[in-house]
């Protein structure tokens, strides 16, 4: 089973900043999970809320300001404690800083109709500067932006994230032609894993920090778990190997 660190390591580290994805890969983690929003001069800025308040302390809009006035900013205020100031990095930057993250979860959260060809064209034409291609995947709990991803033959792999499954999560991921599905562990169950997993979806599930809950989903057969806590999601994981299959009778 795959390990993503959740905002990189948000239970380590201000999330969502270059100090929470240097945790994971001193995890030994290389695979991350983060989100994006547009910055007021279309830049991809790596932040969970479209309001700055609970990790920087300051009022207003991700849209509102530009990637450099963003990059001013503290985002440390997530993780109290944290010794060192944390600038909001740009996804430009955190692919400079870390070539060595093998696998992006990419969440969009700014997918309303009027922002998702503006965000989707800036992800791909990041990701083609970088030839990523391969390594990433544009998730969202947005239809909007899934629809759009679809209907405009985008290039790059989508998947849906899903929290409260009032409609069926696995035919919803097929409709938009999704190869993820990004689930909330509490929709989490082994026939809707072994449904997705049936039409050739990547189930991933979030946010796992209990030990027995990633061994249980684990021993359930997802393809990865988003944990907040990579140092301790490896230790578990490591420290107790996959049951051995069982023999056909």
């Amino acid at each position: 089973m795959l390990i993503y660190g959740h905002r990189g390591a948000r239970g380590e580290a201000p999330e969502n900043t270059l100090a929470s994805f240097a945790s994971a890969l001193q995890a030994g983690v290389t695979r991350v999970e983060l989100d994006l929003h547009l910055s007021a001069d279309h830049q991809l800025m790596v932040i969970h809320d479209p309001t700055l308040q609970r990790t920087t302390g300051i009022r207003g809009r991700v849209a509102a300001h530009t990637a450099e006035q963003l990059g001013r900013m503290d985002a440390r205020l997530g993780l109290k404690g944290w010794p060192d100031p944390c600038p909001i990095p740009t996804l430009e930057q955190l692919f400079q800083t870390f070539p060595q993250f093998e696998h992006y979860q990419l969440e969009v959260k700014s997918g309303s109709k009027g922002q998702a060809g503006a965000v989707l064209e800036a992800i791909t034409d990041l990701v083609g500067r970088y030839q990523l291609h391969d390594k990433v995947v544009i998730t969202s709990a947005s239809r909007d932006l899934l629809r759009h991803a679809r209907n405009n033959q985008c290039p790059l792999p989508t998947g849906l994230v899903e929290e409260y499954g009032m409609l069926d999560p696995v035919k919803s991921a097929l409709r938009y032609q999704c190869r993820f599905l990004a689930l909330s562990w509490k929709l989490c169950t082994p026939a809707r894993v072994a449904q997705a997993q049936s039409h050739g979806l990547h189930v991933s599930v979030w946010t796992v920090n209990e030990p027995s809950l990633m061994l249980k989903l684990r021993d359930m057969g997802v393809d990865s778990l988003i944990t907040d806590v990579p140092h301790l999601a490896m230790t578990v994981l490591s420290a107790r190997p996959s049951p051995a299959p069982q023999p056909a009778d």
